[in-house]
């Protein structure tokens, strides 16, 4: 019989029975997502009306003309991977500038205001100033017909298994269709013309024609084309130089230098052909541009192959002629992977709009990221031209790189945060450097801006973002969630802890260093966190006004102190990190209040930083860090927390941009979301594509009214807002402070049911909402650690296994031992 704990009162039936339970409807995530399928009913030419295609690595979009079909490839693994490094010297090191700030008049009315620091500025920026790094578009390719002959109808995007599906109709009215998908395990794209029957169709086709970039810098080498038009094949293989233009030689190369090839294949043999241009003027096909012959089918792939330049081929490789047999089998595999993908979790809802977001959110953040492959920038695997590579396409620590990963957790695809951590583990030698020669102090600074190139110093040392300390714990909390929603103790050892220590022996050093801690500046015994910046918000001013105990900073970096005094007690190397323990806990002990102050209209509230006003407009949702992602408050808190958490969502203004999963997820967890205004804030944001993009809401921040609300919407696809199932996930069920709450922002009155959320404590939880009543309740304990719920019932039955239980207190605690299912649910 299983230990009991807490206040679970019980009343054991000693004999195995089965009875009989309103048992969950058979939740199929594959039937649920295919009823969210993507369709547009016309042309969608537009790089954001395409379909989005990828295998976590190479990235598809495609759009339609009325004149052809156009796909724009990208993947992960291509980058511009010049850097620009200079400066080392000038930069000097954190106490030099800190110092002569300091020395700078308070009367400034801003710090570039001093000639000095505007120059410092210019300086530490100017690396960043480059165009490179930043993803690299692998080209685009068109697939063109005679109008005459063939009418562009629309396209359907099935996200059960990524079969994208172009509708064409015939000049004899036969509709006919151009199946596209990607392969999950192979970077290639394959393609097959069918009639309604799902048989070959003859082909519509008159041309191919393979495109590099336009973006395609003139330091770059000559792309390489390679035609073999017998065998059907248009080839182009690109060099990228690992060395800035001063220091490459295009001809000789370097050892470092990477590169990609795009191959064209179709089961026809191909020809040049001649027309006639829009001067009356024949001309001949150019090089990467041929006709299909007539034949009576038509099956194509296209192939990338990317890596170190010496790895890929100099010239094309022969492959298999493209068939209907070739791409079912191909087909059957790939759907097989999703089917897999979509077990993992599921929900039902009686709201078709959040139903819809959830799945395709879920099937774009699985085409846009894997194990194995680099971790997505800001605009993930599609780009095109300047698509995508705003801010360098990098990787920004303070917020959208971590939040795309939050849908990983509670959704139960711990698989799919493991780029993030890869990411971290690759910064983790240029941030012990940072913290070395720039702050002389040890673990690890992890920098504001990153990219996944060879790095040797910080990419962004400005003392605004630059010095956003935050960031450091921010950079490895994600780690320590992996931990405690798998209950993983292999990960944490191996890959976990030696970046949340660094990252804790940086911030105890900084926190214990003079200037932070006594002395005329504080006349406490706390130690401060300073100087620092809130996440963009402010930068760095003047007698340094708004640069210390930021809630961001306090919030994160006592959650990071907490996880990793128990990551020692779980790895049981507490006596080795004695010291460092000790450390933690004379800070925690003398820690600085969150900063809050009053509002006229709502009372007290939490704001970003002390001496903050209650009408500052945010970029960032600081106000409610301690919320999420800090988790130090949420609906466990006592009430005069809570209610001052609430009075904070009620008071604060967010500019866009940067709050629609992470301000929505902030009420969620306290209780406060109203699920119409987030749907309307989502449908603003919303593109054709079906993802959502960033875009600005409100001015009296850093925009005007002659703002363009819109501008962030041409950047590219929007990595970060595939978290937006997280948001729905947090209104089923929390467990953030490793007690599970179940439909916490949930109207009783709407039915729900969810099926393997994943809760802290490694738990799986199923839950059913019906007719304004919560009808059973499942957990799957992976780990056998102990379970902290709450139900929704006083009285209740729980089966554990086959073993029948009598409860009658809704605060459970239960000690489960690993493999457990146990189910609950009401008293007749």
């Amino acid at each position: 019989m299983k230990k009991l704990a807490g206040s679970l009162i019980v009343c054991f039936v000693m004999m195995q029975v089965l009875f009989c339970v309103c048992a969950y409807s058979q939740i199929t995530a594959v039937q649920q997502g295919e009823k969210h399928s993507i369709s547009i009913n016309k042309p969608a030419a537009d790089f954001f009306e395409g379909a989005l295609l990828g295998n976590g690595a190479m990235g598809v979009v495609v759009t339609t003309r009325p004149d052809a079909v156009v796909l724009y490839f990208g993947h992960n693994n291509v980058w511009d991977i010049r850097i620009a490094e200079k400066h080392r010297k000038e930069i000097g090191t954190f106490d030099a500038v800190f110092n002569k700030v300091k020395s700078l008049p308070i009367t400034l009315e801003n710090l570039t205001d001093d000639n000095w620091y505007k120059q410092y500025n210019n300086l530490t920026s100017d690396n960043y100033s480059k165009p490179y790094p930043r993803p690299f578009p692998c080209g685009s390719v068109v697939l063109g017909f005679d109008r005459r002959n063939v009418q562009l109808l629309g396209h359907k995007l099935d996200i059960s298994n990524g079969l994208c599906t172009v509708k064409l109709l015939t000049k004899d009215k036969k509709t006919v269709y151009l199946k596209l998908f990607t392969q999950m395990q192979q970077d290639k794209l394959q393609m097959a013309l069918v009639d309604a029957n799902g048989k070959p169709y003859p082909n519509i086709f008159n041309r191919v024609k393979l495109m590099p970039d336009p973006s395609t810098s003139q330091d770059f080498p000559a792309y390489k084309v390679d035609e073999s038009l017998d065998a059907g094949v248009i080839s182009v293989r690109q060099t990228l130089p690992a060395l800035e233009p001063a220091d490459y030689d295009k001809q000789k190369g370097d050892v470092k230098d990477k590169a990609f090839r795009l191959t064209f294949k179709a089961n026809t043999a191909l020809k040049k052909v001649s027309r006639l241009n829009w001067s009356g003027n024949a001309e001949q096909m150019p090089e990467l541009e041929a006709a299909l012959s007539v034949k009576d089918s038509f099956f194509a792939t296209l192939t990338l192959h990317e890596g170190l330049s010496s790895a890929v081929a100099q010239n094309i490789t022969s492959e298999t002629s493209p068939s209907l047999l070739q791409f079912n089998k191909a087909l059957a595999v790939s759907t097989t992977i999703w089917n897999t993908y979509w077990a993992k979790s599921s929900v039902k809802l009686d709201d078709n709009f959040l139903e819809q977001l959830w799945y395709r959110n879920l099937y774009f953040f699985n085409c846009a990221a894997k194990d194995g492959i680099t971790c997505p920038g800001l605009f993930a695997n599609w780009s095109y031209n300047n698509i995508g590579t705003a801010w360098h396409g990098d990787y920004h620590m303070n917020y959208n790189t971590q939040q795309p990963f939050w849908v990983t957790f509670s959704s139960n695809h711990l698989e799919k945060n493991l780029p993030y951590v890869s990411l971290i583990e690759r910064l983790m030698p240029v941030s012990r450097n940072w913290a070395k020669t720039y702050y002389n102090l040890p673990g690890a600074y992890f920098p504001h801006s990153a990219y996944p190139v060879d790095m040797t110093m910080n990419p962004y040392p400005v003392p605004d973002w630059g010095w956003e300390i935050s960031e450091t714990p921010w950079a490895v909390q994600g780690l320590w969630w992996h931990y405690l929603y798998s209950g993983d103790e292999v990960f944490l050892r191996d890959r976990a802890y030696q970046p949340i220590k660094a990252a804790v022996e940086f911030l105890t050093a900084y926190m214990k260093r003079p200037d932070a801690h006594g002395g005329e500046r504080w006349k406490d015994t706390k130690y401060h966190i300073f100087p620092t910046v809130p996440p963009e918000l402010y930068g760095l001013r003047p007698g340094f006004q708004y640069n210390y105990d930021c809630v961001m900073d306090l919030s994160l970096t006592k959650f990071i102190f907490k996880a990793f005094i128990k990551a020692t007690q779980v790895l049981k190397t507490t006596n080795q990190e004695q010291q460092l323990v000790a450390n933690i806990n004379d800070i925690l002990a003398n820690y600085p209040d969150y900063p809050t102050t009053r509002s006229a209209i709502y009372g007290d509230i939490f704001v970003s930083v002390p001496g903050e006003n209650d009408k500052v407009v945010y970029n960032v949702p600081n106000a409610l860090a301690a919320a999420f992602p800090g988790e130090d408050y949420g609906l466990h808190s006592a009430p005069a927390i809570t209610q001052k958490l609430k009075n904070t969502y009620l008071n604060q203004q967010n500019e866009g941009g940067n709050d629609l999963v992470f301000m929505n997820l902030q009420a969620a967890r306290i209780g406060m979301l109203d699920l119409e205004e987030f749907k309307r804030h989502v449908q603003y944001s919303l593109l054709p594509n079906g993802t959502a993009t960033d875009m600005v809401t409100q001015t009296f921040g850093r925009y005007g009214d002659n703002a363009d609300f819109k501008y962030m919407s041409r950047m590219g696809i929007w990595f970060e807002n595939f978290a937006l199932p997280a948001v729905v996930n947090e209104c089923l069920m929390q467990s953030y402070n490793s007690t599970i709450r179940l439909f916490p922002n949930w109207p009783l009155a709407k039915d729900a049911e969810f099926k393997d959320l994943r809760a802290a404590g490694a738990f799986l939880i199923s839950a059913t909402l019906k007719s304004s009543t919560v009808k059973q309740v499942t957990v799957k304990s992976e780990k056998g650690n102990l379970l902290s719920i709450v139900l929704p019932w006083k009285n209740a039955w729980a089966q554990i296994n086959k073993v029948k239980i009598k409860i009658n207190t809704a605060n459970i605690a239960l000690q489960t031992k690993p493999g457990d299912v146990i189910m609950f649910y009401p008293s007749k």
